[in-house]
């Protein structure tokens, strides 16, 4: 192959194709101009599969076909391929973002509601936790929990970790805010991250702290969530949180915070 297996992952990778698209499209580039058969051999891909591979390569606009025959295929130029294969990712992005929209107010989204009630009131509360892999994921469940908070939030972070929550929770947390929630939040404060206790200060009672090290949010006396590394020692991938909907627990550690608060 022309190519080296590792190039073809990052191409696979960053356009999005499958790999005998992938291979079609390199072995394509590498001749400019070739017939179907020729690319079959080239890229070591099946003659039975070439012709619809290549046509979904037209479709995406990457090659384009040349009349006459034998037919033949053209390489368009991989800068254009980018902008085109940019343009087609955001149509589509918006496409998938207006059909989940159009449903936020349908009576399929009241019937999956329906549904996950029903199904939530039948779990015995001591089922209610889980693993949360990775910070994306672990911002994305605080991010529901604080949209959901009722009466108070309190949350222990890092320095960086200060920073973070302050740009990925925001929104929520201004909202809960608004909602008469009330919300805590212990840090240690520096001059990275002064500037956003100003930008939280209407939001949330903010606390230097230093005394208390570790990862952890509590909402409303009943949901927990508490992370098990450092976050200064583990890759965002490869962090991970404990969540548990256990008001038993979730109120101990409550007291036991408030009681450290008072003192920072």
């Amino acid at each position: 192959m022309i190519m080296k297996e590792d190039v073809l992952a990052d191409l696979r990778r960053y356009f999005d194709l499958n790999l005998y698209e992938v291979r079609l499209w390199a072995a394509l580039l590498s001749r400019g101009v070739s017939t179907a058969g020729e690319l079959s051999d080239i890229a070591n891909v099946p003659r039975s599969r070439s012709y619809d591979v290549l046509e979904s390569l037209e479709k995406k606009g990457f090659v384009v076909m040349k009349t006459g025959k034998p037919i033949k295929y053209i390489a368009v130029p991989p800068s254009e391929v980018v902008d085109r294969v940019k343009k087609n990712m955001h149509a589509e992005a918006l496409d998938k973002i207006n059909r989940l929209n159009s449903i936020k107010d349908s009576s399929l989204l009241t019937e999956l509601d329906s549904l996950h009630k029903n199904g939530i009131s039948m779990v015995d509360p001591a089922e209610m936790s889980g693993c949360l892999k990775g910070r994306h994921n672990v911002y994305n469940h605080l991010d529901y929990l604080i949209k959901n908070a009722n009466s108070d939030v309190s949350i222990v972070t890092t320095e960086k970790g200060f920073i973070r929550k302050a740009e990925g929770l925001k929104h929520s947390l201004s909202n809960a805010s608004k909602r008469g929630v009330k919300i805590r939040i212990a840090a240690p404060i520096s001059k990275e991250n002064k500037h956003i206790v100003e930008e939280l200060n209407d939001i949330a009672e903010i606390k230097h702290n230093e005394s208390v090290e570790g990862r952890f949010m509590s909402v409303d006396n009943e949901h927990l969530v508490f992370m098990t590394h450092n976050d200064a020692e583990v890759h965002p991938s490869y962090d991970l949180g404990i969540w548990m909907q256990t008001p038993y627990l979730t109120k101990s550690i409550n007291t036991m915070f408030t009681q450290v608060w008072k003192t920072l």
